[in-house]
């Protein structure tokens, strides 16, 4: 053998080795990734954890939920974070979003636990975008807890839930760390409403048709008010043709949100967020609009009042299709979402017996709506004239602070990286509860929602005190010319 020829040998075998080495470290690699099975959604986690199981329980999904988030703090660990991002990502868009889950929080539980949750999920993201393992693990106890907490109220404890929780060894050590319940046998419940039971249906149809049209109707309503107390009555038909475009828009936004998120999972959902973010946005700048055009407008009714006059006033042009598309967007933003819940709802009703109670709950909650609009439409308008426009411009004011909170939540869950932290101040936000009172008004205690809207508060403050000195000084004029 030359020389040559036992010098290629050993660059071969070098190159073997090195492959070798490569391909162990590669597989050691994967092996870690892949150690704690996990599936991107819950269709496909449903037959694998739980094959004998034909409905949806939320039990089991915060079991497939907790994998998932294992998983991530493993690729969190090895490094990975980008595969951890991905996990985090795969626990809302594909399992909390899309079973059920929360819909039926938010609707038997409360919005503000859904809200809770959510912003859970948001920390998980960021701790694993920011590769922060103690703020992965904060952020994981969090959201666990609630979901253990949550799910016994909305389905039943299912015999293979608690076989899981016998079997595997991991999650019965977290669940048990999380939540002080050690399962068993006798931990097994069967009168807890599934999704599909007639209570189930009736009370989600009601809550989410409610919850999502009182905003649209305040709005609607408090317009609607103001163009017959103006007397500019012939001009309402605008802001029911901006409800009705905005009815029938809704349904094919629905059905173009459903099929972005069934084409793609994880970002379908962050897509269906920013775009219901944006929206909640344009709506924000619009009623602030709205809010001043009223302030300012409710001077000239005064001096009309004053005067005796009994012209009618005008509405522009512009102004006219500013209320119309305001109340379009009122609509607009609940209307998508809504049709999104009551597709799930339906098919629930379907696999169980609840679709005449769906129905049921549909009426009633319309009634409930329609209820709120005549006494805004009625009532409002027997109210004297200077209190009924400042009311109405307060109303919009509150609206545009409440869609403005909603808007940014909404864009922060479409994986919209917005992170804002004021030393002293952030601590102080972060201390504000959550509860369905608070959020009603879009306040939640984080501080890339509040601080916008304490400016835009400022803002709507100035503008009332500037306001009242010019109406003021209008009186006096008004007083000296007379």
């Amino acid at each position: 053998m030359t020389a040559k020829a036992s010098s290629h040998k050993r660059f071969f075998a070098a190159l073997l080795v090195v492959f070798a080495a490569l391909t162990a470290i590669a597989s050691l690699q994967a092996f870690a990734a892949a150690e704690t099975e996990h599936y991107a959604t819950w269709k496909e986690a449903q037959p694998a954890y739980f094959p004998d199981s034909d409905k949806t329980n939320m039990n089991e999904v915060a079991y497939a939920i907790d994998k998932v988030v294992a998983a991530g703090r493993e690729n969190l660990e090895n490094g990975n974070t980008d595969a951890a991002y991905k996990c985090a990502q795969d626990a809302y868009y594909g399992y909390y979003e899309v079973c059920g889950f929360e819909r039926q929080t938010m609707a038997r539980i409360s919005g503000a636990r859904k809200n809770e949750v959510e912003f859970y999920y948001r920390d998980l993201r960021q701790a694993a975008k920011s590769n922060s393992l103690s703020d992965y693990d904060e952020a994981a106890d969090n959201l666990m807890k609630c979901l253990y907490t949550d799910a016994p109220l909305l389905s039943n404890v299912s015999e293979t839930f608690v076989q899981k929780y016998a079997d595997d060894k991991p999650f019965a050590d977290n669940y048990t760390r999380l939540t002080g319940t050690v399962l068993a046998e006798d931990k097994v419940t069967d009168n807890v409403g599934g999704a599909g039971s007639a209570g189930a249906v009736f009370v989600q149809a009601f809550i989410i048709l409610l919850r999502e049209g009182i905003e649209a109707i305040l709005v609607i309503g408090g317009i609607i008010a103001y163009l017959i107390k103006s007397g500019n009555k012939k001009h309402v038909r605008a802001v029911y043709i901006g409800s009705l475009v905005a009815i029938a828009l809704s349904f094919g936004a629905a059905m173009l949100l459903n099929a972005i998120k069934n084409a793609n999972a994880t970002n379908g959902g962050a897509n269906q967020e920013l775009i219901e973010g944006i929206t909640a946005l344009i709506a924000v700048a619009v009623l602030f609009y709205v809010s001043n055009w009223m302030l300012h407008k409710s001077e000239s009714e005064v001096w009309q009042s004053y005067l005796d006059k009994k012209v009618e006033s005008s509405v522009s042009r512009g102004s006219m299709i500013a209320l119309g598309f305001t109340a379009f967007l009122a609509v607009f933003r609940e209307g998508a979402e809504v049709i999104l819940f009551y597709q799930q709802i339906i098919t629930d009703a379907q696999e169980g017996d609840g679709v005449g109670w769906l129905w049921l709950g549909v009426v009633v909650a319309a009634v409930v709506l329609a209820a709120i609009f005549i006494a805004i439409r009625f009532f409002s308008v027997k109210l004297p004239l200077k209190p009924f426009f400042l009311a109405t411009s307060i109303l919009m004011s509150i609206m545009a602070i409440s869609f403005l909170g909603a808007g940014i939540k909404e864009l922060m869950e479409g994986s919209f990286e917005l992170v804002l932290k004021i030393q002293g101040v952030t601590p102080l936000i972060e201390t504000i509860p959550v509860n369905d009172f608070l959020d009603v008004f879009g306040i939640y205690p984080h501080t890339e929602t509040i601080v916008p809207q304490v400016i835009l508060l400022c803002i709507t403050v100035y503008l009332f005190i500037r306001q009242h000195f010019e109406n003021k000084k209008m009186r006096a004029q008004l007083a000296a010319g007379k």
